[in-house]
This record gives structure tokens, C-alpha cells and sequence, in this order.
């Protein structure tokens, strides 16, 4: 009986599985109030974006994210920047199996919102 060899195939991840991983990691970090809308470019001036906040590029099979925050009050920033980096770097290791290069967290804000 001969067998035949087996082919692997390929997987693709869109693009939105990345966006959305990302996006709900860095919601569930304690001290993030919300996502900031990423600073546009010409080219997404007249588009809105539905995962605003999160830009992912992927080169060679590594990840790169830029993700834009406003943080809560009373909260140290530092910590909490690498609780996303470290929660967002994790997911997409784990669940995607894909290299993470850099993970950049800009705070745009913070959010003093007076509480009733």
C-alpha cells in the first residue's frame, strides 16, 4: 500500500481577527477608560475606521501594533501600559501563534470625568 505524502496548508488571519484581539485585551486592562482614535492620515480622513484606536501592521509573519488609549484617573501609566503590552503581546502569541515584534502604547488622554 503506498502512501501518499501529506501537504500542509496555509492559514491566513484577516486582518480584523488581529484588530479585534487587540482591542478587547486592551479594554479588559484595568485603568483604560477607552480607545483614542488614531491619528489620521491623509488617506483615512474621509474613512472611519471601526477598530479606531488599534493600527496592526504584519511583516515577515511579526506582528507590529500601535494602540491609542485614554486612560483613568488615578492610575500609574507606566503600569499600565505594560499590563497592555504585555496582555496584548500574550493573546496573539497564544491564540494566533504569531511572533510579536513591538507593541507601542500612546496615552492620549486621561479621563477626569466627574463622577455622580
Amino acid at each position: 500500500m503506498e502512501q501518499t505524502p501529506s501537504t500542509t496548508g496555509k492559514t491566513t488571519i484577516a486582518p480584523e481577527v488581529l484588530l479585534t484581539i487587540a482591542r478587547l485585551n486592551t479594554l479588559s486592562v484595568p485603568g483604560v477608560a477607552r480607545l483614542s482614535a488614531a491619528p489620521a492620515d491623509v488617506n483615512q480622513l474621509f474613512s472611519r475606521n471601526p477598530q479606531e484606536g488599534v493600527k496592526i501592521s504584519v511583516d515577515h509573519g511579526v506582528v507590529y501594533a500601535d494602540i491609542y488609549v485614554v486612560l483613568t484617573k488615578d492610575v500609574n501609566v507606566r503600569e499600565v501600559g505594560r499590563a497592555i503590552q504585555q496582555k496584548v503581546s500574550r493573546a496573539i502569541s497564544e491564540m494566533l501563534g504569531m511572533e510579536v515584534g513591538k507593541i507601542n502604547v500612546h496615552v492620549e488622554d486621561i479621563d477626569y470625568t466627574v463622577e455622580a
